[in-house]
């Protein structure tokens, strides 16, 4: 039995429930055998706000010191905007990747996964049209040598760091060349891929006919990209190397509309159920003027950074403009045939485009609170269960009277069960508390005097920090069914 409080977030469930059903659309209004894949956010108490002046810079200092990301090739003075992720940083991308998946793939009837090559054929990015207009306007000073995008500046006249004359503005290609092959020439070109889209149209009647799918059905892919960014910055929130989280909704062309509106706010619900808080997290559709050339419409889910509000994803109706281009570039029609109708037609494709990278940095910077002041203060990270890096921490109190292989046992327990664990005996109780605190860790287990002589042990909940006793035998059954509880 546990000596269980009910935490603020079950008194509001009842509301919190309507809130969120109010912006999604119900099954009835697209389709009635599509299940909705998201749930009511995960909060056991009330997010405390972070007092900190300069918050980005701390939690890019507690980043690199608790093991989420280091700076590249740091020992010989780093790389600009590349990143590696630590033993953290990798397990809170991989468990944002494997949510994604879980929610636009395993949790879905009507969409499949793609993984295509990183390189593809320069024609490719000729008929997408990266070639000819994947460019930024770039502007350099003629005194302090930086180089700056022209539209991120109100005066194109005067260098904003130095005050030196600028350049003219002149189109910079967005795209990394590469040479394939032992010769390097202009026949042996190229391209690191600056999305993963393409490979998903190029590959749009062989995943149909193979998956035996008719639209409206999804394809959907992560994978690696590579823009050589003029100004990238902001952590990793803007890199030259990044992953995106990718699907293309390929739909008939009157059914267009109401799909766009579904992901728009199926993507947006999707934040908000692993924990992102509501008035951090908004919908902003595009002006006219904002649209690419191909673009029927486009709204972005955007993010209050510290240092503003920024895209998170995009989402967008591109039409028929990517299966049409690259049937007329490659000379074999990608139109999908109905066998109803007995007609070709090409699908409309609604693309909800997400960057791994944005995401697990906005979990990151949302579920960093400060609590208390001076001594008593405590930094925590309330990552959703779901995400969080590390699930449980098992720590015995001190390393002797058989406390240590209690432990064990029980760290051999969870890890039987794939439940993500960490075994720590190292420096005082609270000071280990402190270390999960900032890991993000939901749940410590505590193995303690009082355990050696009835076997039981101490749960920890990480947000509230309530505290209460179970049997040892049953601590891996618990902590199995608090996660599962979390995630439903």
């Amino acid at each position: 039995m546990y000596l269980i409080t009910l935490p603020l977030s079950l008194l509001l469930s009842a509301s919190l429930t309507y809130f969120l059903q109010s912006f999604i659309p119900s099954e009835d209004a697209v389709r009635s055998d599509y299940r909705f894949p998201f749930r009511i956010p995960w909060r056991s108490t009330v997010m405390a706000a972070s007092t900190t002046p300069d918050v980005m810079s701390t939690i890019v200092s507690l980043a690199k010191r608790r093991g989420f990301v280091f700076q590249s090739s740091e020992i010989y003075g780093g790389l600009n905007s590349c990143w590696d992720y630590g033993p953290l940083g990798v397990e809170l991308k991989r468990n944002v990747k494997e949510a994604w998946w879980r929610s636009m793939v395993h949790g879905r009837r009507d969409i499949v996964g793609l993984d295509a090559s990183i390189l593809m054929h320069p024609s490719v990015w000729q008929a997408s049209g990266h070639l000819s207009g994947f460019t930024d306007p770039l502007v350099d000073c003629k005194n302090c040598k930086e180089r700056f995008r022209a539209d991120h500046l109100e005066n194109l006249k005067t260098c904003p760091k130095c005050g030196g004359e600028l350049t003219e503005v002149r189109k910079f290609n967005l795209m990394f060349k590469t040479f394939m092959g032992p010769v390097e020439d202009e026949s042996a070109t190229v391209y690191m891929r600056p999305e993963t889209a393409q490979g998903i149209f190029v590959n749009f009647l062989n995943v149909q006919q193979a998956a035996r799918l008719k639209p409206p059905f999804g394809i959907a892919q992560i994978g690696k990209s590579f823009r050589n960014e003029i100004t990238p910055g902001n952590f990793t929130y803007r890199t030259r190397e990044f992953e995106q989280m990718e699907m293309e909704y390929f739909v008939p062309v009157a059914d267009d509309a109401q799909w766009y509106d579904y992901w728009k706010n199926a993507r947006h619900a999707w934040y908000l159920s692993l924990g992102i808080k509501a008035n951090k997290l908004r919908l902003r559709e595009h002006a006219r003027e904002e649209l690419a050339h191909y673009a029927k419409a486009c709204c972005d889910v955007e993010y209050e950074f510290p240092f503003g509000w920024s895209e998170l994803e995009g989402i967008a109706n591109r039409a028929d403009f990517d299966l049409k281009q690259h049937s007329e570039h490659s000379g074999k029609s990608l139109a999908y045939f109905d066998e109803e109708t007995k007609q070709h037609y090409f699908p409309y494709v609604i693309e909800p485009a997400a960057g791994a990278d944005r995401a697990t940095l906005a979990f990151l910077v949302d579920s960093y609170a400060v609590e208390g002041e001076g001594k008593e203060a405590r930094t925590v990270l309330r990552l959703h269960p779901a995400l969080a890096p590390i699930k449980v921490a098992v720590l015995p109190l001190v390393k002797r009277d058989g406390m240590p292989e209690i432990a064990e046992k029980i760290y051999a327990d969870l890890l039987k069960r794939s439940v993500r664990s960490f075994y720590d005996h190292a420096s005082s109780i609270g000071r280990r508390y402190a270390r999960q605190d900032e890991a993000g860790t939901p749940f410590c287990i505590t193995v303690d005097g009082q355990t050696v002589q009835d076997d039981t042990v101490t749960i920890r909940e990480r947000d509230s920090r309530l505290q209460y006793r179970v049997a040892a035998e049953s601590v891996a059954t618990i902590i199995t069914d608090k996660l599962k509880e979390a995630t439903q």
